[in-house]
C-alpha cells in the first residue's frame, strides 16, 4: 500500500478511494460478510485513483459510448522512475472520461500510444507493449536494451498527450543488463518502495537466532549432499560464488541468474547460503533441535525451509518480454471473456502429481456438469483410462479463463500456478493444503479465493453455491486478482529477495567464506550495448 500512495502522489490525481466491498447476508459457514479493510464507495464523478494493480470494478463507471479524455486519465507506476531497475519496466493506464468516471470495460485494445525516446539518441533501443487489461485499465511494459541519459516517456490519446504526459526519467537510466549496483541498499529499497517487512521472511527466520556460515559449510553437505541436490552460494563483495552438490543440479540456472540480476541493480550484503534444487522441502527436524537453514521455493508445515518465490515465478520476472510467453503481465493481457460470458464450470488441466488429482478427474467423470478436469500426462501412477478416461492435449494456459471457477490442487508441492490463477479474471477455488510458496500467508480465505477441503469433498458443493453467489463470487476474484497485481509482480519479487538476504545476513556470526571448490558466477557479458555506470561500486552495504 505504501508503494501505492507514493506512485499516486507523484503521478495520480489525489484524494480517490476505491469501491464498495463485497457484502451479501447468504456468505457460506466462515465467511466474512464485509472483509476487514474493505474501501468505501468514491464520490460520485471522482475518478478513482488506482492502487498499483489497477481498481477493481468502481461504480458509477463511464458509460459504454464514452470516450476516454486525455486529461482526466490517469498514469502511475514504477516504470516512470528512473531508479526502479526491472528486466520489463511497467506502468499502468486507467482510462477516465472527461466526466472523471473510471472506464469498467476496455475502450479498445488500440486506445492508447506510448512512445519511448533519449533526446540524446536518434534511436532508442527499447520494445514496448501496451497491454489491454479489458477493465478500463492497460499495463504499458518495455525491455530497455540499452541505458541512456535521460528518457521521455509519451502516453498519446488520438496525438493528444495523456495525463502528465511526457513523463521524462532523469538519468542516468540504466537497463536490467548494465552492471551498475545502487552502493547503499537503503537507498534501493527506497527507491524500489519496498515493504519494511514481509511476513513471511519474518516466521522463517525466527527459527534461527543465529547462523553459523562456518558449521553450515561443514555440516549441511554431509547431511543433505549425498541424497539431494543443493548449491552453496556465497555473495561476497557483491561477486557470487557457487558450488554444487548432488546430481541433478541444472536448476541452479534459476539461482545463477536471479543473483547475478540482483547484484547488478544493489549491493548486496555479504552473505552464505544453501539452496534446495528439489521439489521437496528438506530440513524436518523440530525447532527444538540443531536445524539448518535450507533456501527452498516451497515451504510445508512439517519442515522448518526459508521459502523464496519458486523458481517459475522468479524466472518469468526474469525474462518476460523474452524466452517466457507466461507472466505475470501477460496473463493480465489475457483473462478470457467478461465475466457474464465465462462457463460457469470449475476447471483443471494437468498431470497426475498427487491423489486428489486423481479424485478430481473422476468426480469431472461423474459430474461434468459441475467440472471439467482432465490428465495431460500421467507419471506418477498407473494410467486407467477406465477411470480417468483418456488423456487431452494441452490447453493454452490463458484458455483457462474462458471458465469462471479455476481449481487450484496441489502437485508434488504446492501448484506453483496459483499466481498466474489469480492474475486472471476468475476465482480460485483453492484446495487447503501444508504445502506453501511465499506470499500465502498473506491470502485470505473468502476475500481472495474459496477454500475448499484437503480431500476435495466439499468441492462440488462450493461450485454450486459460487453459482448461487454470482456477483459475490466476482467480487472474491476481483480481489485475488488486485493481490496479484500488486504483491506478485516484478518489483515485489526483487524486493522481497533482497530482503531475505539482507536480514539473514545479519544473523550470520562470522564473515561469509568463499569455500574450497567454489568457482564465480561470471555477469554475462553486454558488449553489444555497454553501459557506462556512473556509481561507485565500493561502498560498503550497512548491515
Amino acid at each position: 500500500m505504501l508503494r501505492a500512495l507514493l506512485w499516486c502522489f507523484a503521478f495520480c490525481s489525489p484524494g480517490l478511494s476505491g469501491q464498495t466491498p463485497p457484502g451479501s447476508p447468504t456468505t457460506p459457514p466462515g465467511s466474512p460478510t464485509t472483509p476487514p479493510g474493505a474501501p468505501t464507495t468514491p464520490s460520485p464523478g471522482a475518478p478513482t485513483t488506482p492502487s498499483p494493480g489497477a481498481p477493481t470494478t468502481p461504480s458509477p463507471g463511464a458509460p459504454t459510448d464514452a470516450v476516454p479524455s486525455a486529461a482526466h486519465t490517469l498514469v502511475w507506476g514504477p516504470g516512470l522512475e528512473a531508479n526502479i531497475v526491472l528486466p520489463a519496466r511497467f506502468f499502468f493506464i486507467q482510462a477516465v472520461d472527461s466526466s472523471g468516471r473510471n472506464f469498467t470495460s476496455s475502450p479498445g485494445e488500440n486506445t492508447f500510444d506510448v512512445k519511448i525516446a533519449s533526446p540524446a539518441e536518434q534511436f532508442t533501443r527499447t520494445w514496448v507493449q501496451v497491454l489491454d487489461r479489458s477493465d478500463g485499465s492497460f499495463l504499458v511494459r518495455y525491455r530497455m536494451y540499452a541505458s541512456y541519459t535521460d528518457l521521455s516517456v509519451h502516453v498519446l490519446f488520438n496525438q493528444l498527450h495523456v495525463a502528465m504526459s511526457p513523463f521524462i526519467l532523469k538519468g542516468p537510466v540504466y537497463h536490467d543488463g548494465c552492471d551498475c549496483p545502487q552502493p547503499s541498499g537503503s537507498v534501493w529499497e527506497q527507491d524500489m518502495h519496498c515493504p519494511l517487512s514481509f511476513p513471511q521472511i519474518e516466521r522463517d527466520l525466527a527459527l534461527f537466532p543465529r547462523v553459523d556460515p562456518d558449521r553450515n559449510a561443514a555440516e549441511v553437505p554431509l547431511r543433505f549432499g549425498q541424497r539431494q541436490s543443493l548449491c552453496h552460494y556465497t555473495v561476497k563483495n557483491n561477486e557470487v560464488y557457487i558450488k554444487t552438490l548432488g546430481q541433478h543440479v541444472g536448476f541452479r540456472i534459476f539461482m545463477d541468474a536471479f543473483l547475478l540480476s540482483l547484484t547488478r541493480k544493489v549491493r548486496v550484503p555479504d552473505v552464505e547460503f544453501f539452496v534446495n534444487l528439489g521439489d521437496w522441502p528438506l530440513e524436518k527436524r523440530r525447532p527444538s533441535e540443531r536445524l539448518h537453514p535450507i533456501f527452498s521455493w516451497c515451504g510445508s508445515n512439517d519442515t522448518s525451509d526459508i521459502v523464496m518465490p519458486t523458481y517459475d515465478l522468479t524466472e518469468s520476472v526474469l525474462e518476460t518480454m523474452g524466452r517466457v510467453s507466461l507472466d505475470m503481465m501477460s496473463v493480465q493481457a489475457n483473462t478470457g471473456p467478461p465475466w457474464r460470458e465465462k462457463n460457469a464450470t470449475a476447471f483443471w488441466r494437468g498431470r497426475d502429481s498427487r491423489k486428489e488429482r486423481l479424485e478430481l478427474v473422476k468426480l469431472s467423470r461423474a459430474r461434468p456438469d459441475l467440472v471439467d478436469a482432465a490428465f495431460t500426462n500421467f507419471f506418477f501412477f498407473k494410467h486407467d483410462e477406465s477411470l480417468y478416461g483418456p488423456l487431452v492435449k494441452h490447453v493454452s494456459f490463458f484458455d483457462f479463463f474462458k471458465y469462471k471457477y479455476q481449481v487450484n490442487v496441489d502437485g508434488t508441492v504446492a501448484a506453483y500456478r496459483l499466481p498466474y490463477l489469480l492474475a486472471g479474471d476468475s476465482v480460485v477455488l483453492k484446495q487447503e493444503s501444508g504445502y506453501y510458496e511465499h506470499f500465502y500467508s498473506q491470502l485470505r480465505p473468502w476475500e481472495q479465493y474459496i477454500p475448499i477441503r484437503a480431500d476435495l469433498a466439499d468441492l462440488p458443493e462450493k461450485i454450486l453455491w459460487a453459482r448461487g453467489h454470482d456477483e459475490e463470487v466476482r467480487k472474491i476474484a476481483a480481489a485475488g486478482q488486485q493481490f496479484a497485481r500488486i504483491h506478485l509482480m516484478g518489483d515485489s519479487i526483487f524486493c522481497y529477495y533482497y530482503k531475505l538476504f539482507q536480514e539473514y545476513a545479519k544473523l550470520q556470526v562470522n564473515e561469509p567464506k568463499v569455500r574450497e571448490g567454489m568457482e564465480r558466477v561470471e555477469q554475462p557479458a553486454d558488449d553489444l550495448f555497454p553501459c557506462s555506470c556512473q556509481r561507485s561500486k565500493q561502498a560498503k552495504e550497512e548491515l
